[in-house]
């Protein structure tokens, strides 16, 4: 009877851990995002899905889907600089300024031509 007590806990801790595994990390490891006139941002995914840990702090902003920051530029739903700015500048200083690693604060470490 203990026996299969225990063996019940252990599946359980597994299915767990399994299920946590599969939820992180979704879509591509690596994005190149459109970065306007300075070039493009090679922006490591799940790097910031292991780090932040919440979709929705980019995903409320833009929709899960490949090159939508071009798009909502053209069609006049996201203002010039608004991601950088108003996420990623914020959130990599509110790191710094915690004494956390973060990562960079000025464009041309981001922006590639």
């Amino acid at each position: 009877m203990k026996a299969k007590i225990i063996g019940v806990i252990i599946g359980i801790v597994f299915l767990t851990g399994a299920i946590a595994v599969a939820v992180q990390n979704q879509g591509a490891k690596d994005i190149a995002l459109d970065g306007g006139k300075k070039g493009e941002v090679n922006f490591p995914h799940y790097l910031h899905q292991d780090t932040i840990g919440d979709c929705n702090v980019c995903h409320d902003l833009f929709p899960k889907t490949a090159g939508i920051i071009k798009d909502l530029k053209e069609q006049k739903k996201l203002k010039k600089k608004q991601v950088m700015k108003k996420t990623c500048i914020k959130c990599h200083k509110a790191k710094r300024d915690a004494g956390e690693k973060t990562g960079p604060i000025r464009c041309s470490k981001c922006h590639v031509k």
